[in-house]
């Protein structure tokens, strides 16, 4: 949706409250009380009661806004932003174009928002053919790491490890001059806090069919990967072949990577993750176009208030 068609259909807080009504209506209204699923709807109040229990809840309670007090032309314009671009917005610009006086409930907004595209993406898992590396994202040094001396490498404080999955199948009819194409699918990426393989199996197992078939290097941290897909099939691979073996692996943490440097000064660790969920969401519905943006509302629609326990 571009920039004149949203400020025509939504003009005023009004409208913008009216859709996600309508979207709210669409996903179903549940009973945080009694699990019911018929609801009145009391325009006087602008809430709904249960038929069941009488309990009664407002539009915004169990959905991204839950407990939010900020105007809902706020949350649409957000979602505008974020979903019009290949690239993210700053809680700080964002803060600076709706002329709000405070900066950390407009941060809230947006990683509540990225909460959301997390879990949507949270409800698919990679199939058939999945390259699989890790990647080293800078970010800045935590406070119990700042005394110590700076490491260098991979085991760095100011690294933090993202495991990165996407499903990449082979074109047997195609070449191109890095070798055999490879048809791009759905990415996952992952912060880990190191590379043992205790730590990395139970996440692919998690994310990935078990009859998918997983290529990577032949890292020690992947070796029991065989055990939770039908095949694995690390290889070998020379620095200079890696783009050539796993091309969609690295164009993904080479993109996200640029994103994050555009945007972003400094990121603390503990929040990369939430980035990271909106370049994969945005990702995997790269093809969505202008319906990208229904479908941010309808995933901020159906998140629930666990976001309380993600976001601190």
């Amino acid at each position: 949706m571009n920039l004149l068609n949203f400020v025509e259909q939504y003009p005023d807080e009004a409208s913008c409250k009216s859709k996600w009504k309508e979207f709210r209506d669409k996903q179903g209204v549940e009973c945080p009380k009694c699990g019911g699923k018929e609801h009145y709807w009391k325009q006087d109040k602008e809430q709904y009661e249960c038929k069941n229990c009488k309990y009664r809840q407002s539009l915004r309670s169990n959905t991204v806004m839950h407990g939010s007090q900020l105007p809902f032309r706020y949350w649409f314009i957000a979602m505008h932003l974020l979903t019009s671009t290949k690239k993210s917005f700053s809680a700080l610009e964002l803060q600076r174009q709706l002329g709000h006086k405070y900066y950390n409930p407009i941060w809230e907004l947006l990683h509540k928002l990225r909460a959301a595209m997390g879990n949507r993406d949270a409800n698919y898992t990679l199939s058939d053919v999945i390259e699989l590396d890790e990647g080293f994202f800078s970010t800045e040094i935590p406070d119990e790491e700042k005394e110590k001396p700076l490491k260098r490498g991979r085991g760095s404080q100011k690294k933090s490890k993202v495991l990165v999955m996407v499903e990449s199948r082979p074109v047997e009819e195609k070449t191109r001059k890095k070798g055999k194409s490879r048809q791009v699918g759905y990415l996952k990426m992952k912060v880990i806090n190191d590379l043992k393989s205790e730590t990395i199996t139970p996440l692919v197992k998690e994310n990935v069919e078990e009859t998918a078939t997983i290529d990577s290097d032949d890292s020690t941290s992947y070796t029991r990967l065989g055990e939770v897909v039908k095949e694995h099939r690390p290889k070998v691979i020379p620095k200079k072949e890696i783009g050539k073996m796993l091309p969609w692996v690295h164009i993904a943490i080479s993109n996200a990577k640029r994103m994050l440097l555009d945007v972003f000064h400094d990121i603390k660790p503990e929040y990369l993750q939430s980035y990271l969920n909106e370049y994969c969401y945005k990702f995997n519905r790269r093809y969505f176009g202008e319906s990208l943006f229904d479908r941010l509302v309808v995933a901020s629609v159906s998140q629930k208030n666990s976001f309380r326990h993600n976001i601190k």
